[in-house]
């Protein structure tokens, strides 16, 4: 335990932190750019009939990234965040821990960790880590539907090699 009594090591991470693994025929530098940059992720990051009114991305560490994500009534729900990593094409960390400038987020939810690799013949294993405090936090994320909403997104994803 640390000393904030939230559980370590890997029994306790598996309980908190759900993972994708999704198998994309693409380079591990337009998936990253997939995610990044901000026409591509409005394409395909909120389940349809939902979308993204408007992204913001400073990709680079301490860099602010804003999506604001349409609900199918027109509701906008702004996600403020920040860039903790950025590597070249492997690996990309972000939280809404923290808005612009290190400042803290009045109701931090989540650290997300995108990661590829290559895998032969063309294609890329994408793998997202949506990291939370407690399975409590897991499990009310999940609730929101989450899970469900990522594979639905990763599905309907137009990824950039269609773009060029």
């Amino acid at each position: 335990m640390s000393n904030d009594s939230t559980p370590t090591g890997p029994a306790a991470a598996a309980q908190r932190d759900p993972v994708l693994n999704r198998m994309r025929r693409a380079s591990r530098r337009n998936l990253l750019r997939g995610c990044t940059e901000p026409a591509l992720p409005r394409q395909w990051f909120v389940p349809k009939p939902g979308g993204v009114a408007r992204a913001e991305v400073d990709l680079r560490p301490d860099g602010a990234g804003l999506s604001v994500r349409l609900g199918p009534d027109g509701t906008e729900v702004p996600n403020p965040g920040g860039y903790l990593e950025v590597g070249p094409d492997r690996r990309s960390g972000l939280t809404d821990a923290f808005e612009a400038a290190w400042v803290p987020a009045p109701k931090p939810s989540m650290t997300a960790i995108l990661m590829f690799a290559t895998a032969g013949d063309g294609t890329t294993r994408g793998t997202a880590r949506g990291r939370r405090r407690t399975a409590a936090d897991r499990e009310t994320h999940e609730k929101l539907g989450f899970p469900e909403g990522r594979r639905i997104c990763s599905g309907q994803r137009e990824g950039p090699e269609k773009k060029r």
